[in-house]
């Protein structure tokens, strides 16, 4: 990783660290990282993409999601209908219905392509219902959540990872039933 993008590796892994642990997030879990490089270098959505900033990224989020035992996923831009890049063995674990595309920076985003080059086997996704998510410049990545979605922030705090928002989120069971209903921890 560049020394330029070292800090920006360290806010992102702890944003990682700290879902991870308030989310009470289980080894296994699915984690989508939506991403603008653009944001994170302090320019607009979708205007400025910067590859090795994207890499730089991918490394960390793949890294540490790694190390904490997580699934990482990476939303692709629009142009892409916000597919998911992820390894083959996490699609197939959890039989998502698979597409046939390579994203790239301009199709695709910095941070996905570069995902899709550092797995030992990429595959691409349509939908996910993600245990927790991160996003990254505002890409809207609340829609690979599954239900219910419950907004996370760093010590009262909305963190940034460059010049970018950051947003978390992770998943809870639902509560169902009425007022007779008891519910475990």
């Amino acid at each position: 990783m560049k020394p330029e993008y070292e800090s920006i590796g360290a806010q992102l892994r702890q944003c990682i660290e700290y879902l991870a642990q308030e989310g009470h997030l289980k080894p296994g879990a699915t984690v989508v990282l939506g991403c603008s490089t653009s944001e994170v270098a302090g320019g607009l959505i979708g205007k400025n993409s910067v590859p090795e900033l994207g890499d730089a990224i991918a490394e960390t989020m793949i890294e540490t999601c790694k190390a904490l035992g997580l699934r990482p996923v990476f939303q692709c831009c629009e142009h892409l209908n916000r597919a998911l890049v992820m390894e083959q063995e996490t699609l197939d674990h959890l039989r998502l219905h698979q597409v046939n595309v390579m994203p790239v920076p301009k199709a695709g985003g910095s941070a996905g392509a570069a995902a899709w080059l550092r797995f030992a086997q990429p595959a691409v996704a349509d939908f996910i219902q993600a245990d927790a998510a991160i996003d990254i410049g505002d890409t809207l990545v609340g829609m690979h959540i599954r239900p219910v979605a419950v907004p996370l922030r760093m010590n009262g705090q909305a963190p940034k990872v460059g010049q970018a928002h950051v947003t978390m989120a992770y998943s809870r069971l639902p509560f169902i039933g009425g007022s007779r209903a008891q519910y475990p921890g």
